[in-house]
């Protein structure tokens, strides 16, 4: 079931990545500014994580196995659009992206499908190895460039298309829900105001919308960065950024792994730190070798891990039935902070002509993150395992 979840997970993020590496092309032929390209990347960034919201509530409701290939089947339709009727217009483009988004969504609905059938303490090293298939986005930077400039600019959403259709009907064939899952009865608006009111849901959504965020925002604007500000072809800019993505896809499982061993709040303090110390770094414009490349690299695996660490906290506090719910809600800040660095980004180099500012910003809000982990998270923290132990003393 782990194995299935990750493949779709993979599968539907190819399929809401594939605007990202061709930016720059959309660019050069339709004569976007930089705010109209970065919007263009970011739209699907954030339907897909709004949408996070009722799909992680409609998972709780209906399991995995009903929401993973109706996400899949529903993401055919957008892919089919882009790739056939699309490409020539923003406004056809930012249309085709909006429904894009339905892809971004199926991370809401794996979370707690792998979260189900795993005891506590190996939960954060599963879900970690669910989170491994945002490599999608890799496969996605490392194909779609190359499969236009040699077969043509339909053929890489023909191919996703394929590869959904053939999952969602895996996914109906052979996805189980855990034995035992117990389907809410609450309604769906109930059901969100009690998650909302859980300090969990904002703590871990602050603690994602900076780790997932920040590398959203740099699986889809790095290759425009690289090749701006160090004048990178179109491809070799998109290359690098697969190796960003690989970098933080194999350190998600990692992170979860940790966070089991050692503590999700002590990975995630070493995240932030590490984030901060390096962007400032990267805001100066070091030469990408070798510095550049480190600084980057860097995030990338601290990124990754504190996405998986995120989840591992999740995983640890949250009621069984509202993981579905809380992820959706945390899961949403993660896209929501990948939505707003692009266009950060693009204003500030409209504004200042380079994109230290930017970078420099990123550092303080990872900084400021780092402090946020060390006293409310903690505190929280401190106070659930309290509680835990009032409640076990009486049963003894």
């Amino acid at each position: 079931m782990l194995v299935l979840a990750t493949l779709g997970f993979a599968i539907n993020f190819w399929a809401w990545a594939l605007l990202s590496p061709l930016g720059p092309r959309f660019k050069e032929l339709l004569q976007l500014s930089s705010s109209e390209q970065a919007l263009l990347v970011a739209v699907p960034v954030i339907v897909g994580s709004l949408g996070r919201i009722p799909v992680g509530a409609l998972t709780d409701r209906f399991g995995g196995r009903v929401m993973f290939p109706l996400v899949s089947a529903a993401t055919i339709v957008p892919v089919l659009f882009l790739g056939l009727f699309g490409q020539d217009s923003l406004a056809l483009l930012i249309i085709g992206g909006f429904f894009l988004g339905i892809g971004g969504t199926a991370f809401a609905v794996g979370v707690p499908f792998v979260n189900a059938w795993f005891p506590p303490e190996r939960r954060g090293l599963a879900v970690g190895v669910f989170g491994a298939g945002m490599g999608g986005t890799a496969i996605s930077a490392l194909t779609t460039v190359k499969l236009v400039v040699g077969l043509g600019p339909t053929t890489p959403f023909l191919i996703t298309a394929v590869a959904l259709a053939v999952y969602a009907v895996v996914a109906w064939l052979l996805l189980r829900d855990a034995p035992g899952r117990r389907a809410p009865t609450e309604l769906f608006l109930r059901r969100l105001v009690t998650t909302t009111r859980l300090p969990i849901t904002w703590q871990a959504a602050i603690l994602y919308a900076v780790a997932f965020g920040g590398y959203v925002a740099f699986s889809v604007y790095l290759p425009a960065y690289l090749k701006t500000a160090y004048g990178l072809t179109q491809a070799d800019a998109s290359n690098r950024m697969a190796g960003f993505v690989l970098v933080a896809v194999l350190m998600r499982p990692v992170g979860g792994w940790l966070s089991d061993r050692l503590g999700s709040l002590r990975v995630l303090a070493a995240v932030y730190a590490l984030v901060a110390v390096f962007a400032f770094v990267q805001s100066f414009t070091p030469a990408l070798f070798v510095l550049g490349t480190i600084a980057f690299l860097t995030m990338a695996a601290a990124l990754g891990a504190g996405s998986g660490a995120t989840f591992a906290l999740v995983a640890e506090v949250t009621p069984p039935a509202k993981v579905g719910s809380v992820t959706g809600v945390v899961g949403a800040a993660g896209g929501l902070g990948g939505f707003v660095p692009p266009l950060v980004m693009g204003a500030v180099y409209t504004w200042t002509g380079g994109y230290g500012l930017g970078l420099a910003l990123l550092a303080i809000v990872s900084a400021a993150t780092l402090l946020f982990t060390l006293t409310v998270v903690r505190s929280g923290s401190r106070r659930r395992a309290a509680a835990a132990t009032a409640v076990e003393e009486p049963s003894r």
